[in-house]
Order: C-alpha cells, then sequence, then structure tokens
C-alpha cells in the first residue's frame, strides 16, 4: 500500500508525529508509553533550550491519514563546534514493519541533513547523548528503565540493511538486592572515604537553584572526554533538573565532597517507567490516578548518573558513591538497579560494574552512515 513522507507543518501532522509510537507498539508487552505531554514539550522548538544551538525538521509516513512512520532530521551545532566533525543526527525514529517506509524516512532524514552540508548521519539520538540515544540490539525481554531508548526488534536490521555502520555500544548492567557488595569493594571505599576525607551528603532539593551550578560543574568536568558528550548549557541543566526534581528522591542523589567541595555526584531514579505503563500517556481524567497507585509498586532503580571531577578521577571516589548509592536503594526496599548507560570502552566503569557483581544484560547501539 502507498504512503507519503511528509515535513511536519500543521498541528495535525505534529499530533501524528507524537502519536506515531502507539501504531507501532500497540501490541508489545515491554514498550512503555511516554506523556504525550512531555513529549510535546520535548519537540516545541520554542519551550526546548536545546534548539538554542541546534535545529531540526520533523518527518512523517502517512498512510490512509494514519502515521505510520516517523523520524527527526537534526543538527546540533554545539557538537559540531566541540568535535569539530561535520556529523548530524536522526532521532524520534519509528515505523511499522515496513522496510520501504523505514527506507523512505532515512532518505529523507538524509537529504536533509546533506544539503546542509553534513558527511556524516549518526543516531539514533533523541536529541543528543544529554537525551535518550541509541537503539536496543540485545535484551529484548525485559521492559525499557526509566529514560531510556526501547525498539522492536526488526530496527538493528533494518539500519543495516540501509547501509548504516556501528559507530559505538552502549551498556546496561543489573544488579540486584540479594547482590552483596564484596567486602574488598566495600573496604577499597572506606579507606577511600577516609584517606580523602570525603563526606557525601544529599542533594538539597528545597535548595534546588542553589544546587544545580553544582551539578553542572561535576557533569560538563567528568564527561567532557566521553564520546559523543556535548557540553550541556545552563538553560538545558535547569530544564532537566526541574524536570527530574519531580520524581527524584533526594536519599538516591548523593554529592561527594573533599573540605566542603563536590568532586562526584551519583543519581538515581525510581524506575517510573512501571508507572508510565499504566498510564497509557495521559494524566488525565484517569492516567494521574494509575500513575500514583502504580509508582507504590515500583521494585527497582536507574542510576543514570555516575560523575566524578577530573582531578579524582580513579581515585576510589566512583566506588564510593556507587557503594552508597546501593546501600541507600537496599534500605528504601528497591530489589534491583540498572546502571545505564555505559560506553563500552569505557574500561574502568565496566571494570567497577563488573566488581560490584552486576551483569551486562543489554545493549545499545549507535550508527553511522556516510552521506
Amino acid at each position: 500500500m502507498s504512503f507519503e513522507v511528509i515535513p511536519v507543518r500543521s498541528s495535525q501532522e505534529l499530533k501524528q508525529f507524537i502519536r506515531c509510537p502507539w501504531r507501532v507498539y500497540h501490541d508489545d508487552p515491554y514498550w512503555v508509553p511516554p506523556l504525550l505531554s512531555e513529549i510535546k514539550k520535548t519537540l516545541d522548538r520554542q519551550q526546548n533550550p536545546f534548539f538554542e544551538h541546534a535545529e531540526a525538521e520533523y518527518f512523517v509516513a502517512v498512510r490512509d491519514g494514519q502515521a505510520v512512520g516517523r523520524v527527526a532530521a537534526i543538527i546540533n551545532y554545539s557538537h559540531i563546534e566541540f568535535h569539530q566533525e561535520p556529523v548530524g543526527f536522526f532521532g524520534f525514529f519509528e515505523t511499522i514493519p515496513e522496510y520501504e517506509i523505514a527506507t523512505a524516512l532515512l532518505d529523507e532524514s538524509a537529504n536533509w541533513l546533506r544539503d546542509r552540508g553534513l558527511q556524516v548521519m549518526r543516531g539514533p539520538m533523541s536529541f543528543s547523548t544529554n537525551d535518550e540515544c541509541a537503539m536496543l540490539v540485545e535484551g529484548f525481554d525485559a521492559p525499557p528503565a526509566l529514560m531510556m531508548p526501547y525498539n522492536p526488534r526488526y530496527y538493528p536490521e533494518y539500519m543495516e540493511r540501509f547501509g548504516f555502520q556501528k559507530a559505538k555500544d552502549l551498556l546496561a548492567y543489573l544488579f540486584t538486592s540479594d547482590q552483596e557488595t564484596p567486602p574488598k569493594l566495600v573496604r577499597v571505599a572506606e579507606t577511600v572515604r577516609r584517606r580523602k576525607h570525603i563526606t557525601v551528603r544529599p542533594l538539597n532539593l528545597k535548595q534546588l537553584d542553589k544546587e544545580i551550578p553544582l551539578l553542572e560543574q561535576i557533569y560538563n568536568n567528568a564527561w567532557e572526554k566521553n564520546w559523543g558528550f556535548v557540553p550541556v548549557t545552563s538553560k538545558e541543566f535547569q530544564h532537566l533538573a526541574h524536570q527530574l526534581k519531580q520524581i527524584a528522591d533526594k536519599d538516591l542523589a548523593l554529592f561527594a565532597e573533599i573540605a566542603g567541595q563536590p568532586v562526584g555526584f551519583v543519581l538515581a531514579l525510581p524506575d517510573f517507567n512501571q508507572a508510565l505503563k499504566r498510564a497509557n500517556g495521559r494524566l488525565f481524567p484517569l492516567g494521574l490516578l494509575k500513575l500514583l497507585l502504580a509508582s507504590r509498586r515500583i521494585d527497582g532503580i536507574r542510576v543514570l548518573l555516575l560523575g566524578v571531577v577530573d582531578m579524582y578521577r580513579q581515585h576510589g571516589v566512583e566506588a564510593l558513591l556507587l557503594m552508597e548509592i546501593f546501600r541507600a536503594g537496599r534500605k528504601k526496599g528497591y530489589q534491583w538497579a540498572e546502571l545505564s548507560w555505559i560506553l563500552e570502552d569505557n574500561v574502568m566503569m565496566n571494570r567497577m560494574s563488573r566488581n560490584f557483581g552486576a551483569s551486562a544484560y543489554k545493549r545499545y547501539r549507535i550508527y553511522d552512515y556516510a552521506l
């Protein structure tokens, strides 16, 4: 059956773009519907501070008035400047299981980027490595943790058929509450705490505006050498922090300080995906009630940020923070923790995760396509 790929111009086309995943995943037991209101804000060029240094074009594939696929072509000028490479991105990619639709969408994205002088199309990035990124290639037998991607099994095959090459893999590790922290790691962490005179304190959510600059400083310093990293602007960090405040737990957000100066930070969030699944994208009229009831049964957390400033990296501060966040999670009754994501070639973090007894149970891939 025929279809057409069109750029999103009207409110109706934007609605089709946003609602497309419900068509793709309608019978998938693991898919977690995002909140429609949040997706709309993310895509809004006026509300999302990402667009102060970026631009994007949204495309939707339509058949008989229904969306059957979508994609966004993205230019992140901060990435181009920071890495000095002519790379554009694609993101928000979805398609029903028809390769012809996938090809048409990716062609549109590639042409849009090529016409603007880019030489590589990388993704999926929705919108950057500071957001949801990469494609699930291993570990389809479990639902995604909060703010992690999920996709059908046929997507990686479509990428390879189109001509994409692997750029980098990301790993997710699983740690369960019945796995005690190895005594050797506890001794190492406590020795580091004592010798470095490290204090660990929770994030002060009541004074979040004062804490945000500290978080931003640690984040941009700790991740600046990571593959694909792009510095986060103050507006972007404030935007993200105030979003996360709605679901953050101060006991799961910890600073490591030396002489009163923050040198590291770890953040875990309750896996609200377990509750979001019940809301089916809407807070009203009954979605909010379902969300609140389901949130009481959340049994896991996702450790999504663990960073130490360059001066104190690989001195054991990372192990101390990870040990403390696991302790906090156990104390609050959580049964498991996901550590994600970790670059496949981040030797130290992969080794430390395994040393703690965690196992890599999901693999995600970022692809490159030569334009």
